[in-house]
């Protein structure tokens, strides 16, 4: 980066890593590139740590100063769950986007967030994320999309059905989703 160059607290998306079983090293590289706030929980942090990550947040029930960093701040779930609390930590404090690199994919975890803050999720090789209707994107020929929710009344352009809510695009350019319902429709492309 050239000295020329600042970066704006929360102007890039925070990190919250859940796993990195199926997530490969030059990806994770990418995503921390710019320094993002980087929250995640106690198993995670060690691997992190491992590859001398600086952690800013884990997500944990109980307090421990083992952690492999002095300057680690806790966050608590309290009642809610790891996802919720590091998601309604991040809206609270303002932060406009995250990519979540994660082992288990439950979208209705991350349903109740999605108008809230833009979230990419990063799950089995698959770029995750929700979009309103009349989405559009441009993509290379032979992309392949998928659709991880049930949509009322799809229309594509751009797009060609290959399987069941899967489409690959059809020449470069730009590609088009409308539906009724649901208000966001989580989408998937393959990385």
């Amino acid at each position: 980066m050239s000295s020329h160059h600042i970066v704006r607290e929360k102007q890039e998306p925070a990190l919250l890593v859940l796993g990195l079983d199926n997530f490969d090293d030059e990806q994770l590289g990418q995503l921390l590139e710019w320094s993002p706030t980087l929250i995640t929980t106690p198993p995670v942090a060690e691997r992190l740590n491992a590859f001398g990550i600086k952690i800013d947040w884990i997500i944990t029930g109980e307090l421990n100063s083992d952690y492999l960093q002095s300057d680690i701040k806790h966050l608590a779930p309290g009642d809610d769950t790891l996802i919720s609390a590091a998601l309604n930590w991040l809206t609270g404090q303002g932060y406009p986007a995250v990519n979540i690199v994660t082992d288990e994919l439950d979208l209705e975890n991350y349903l109740p967030f999605a108008n809230k803050i833009n979230l990419v999720l990063f799950y089995n090789r698959q770029k995750i994320y929700a979009v309103n209707t009349g989405f559009n994107k441009w993509k290379p020929a032979n992309e392949s999309i998928s659709l991880l929710s049930a949509a009322t009344n799809l229309k594509t352009d751009g797009l060609e059905k290959t399987a069941n809510n899967t489409f690959h695009t059809i020449a470069d350019g730009f590609f088009t989703l409308k539906f009724d319902a649901p208000l966001l429709l989580f989408i998937a492309e393959t990385l």
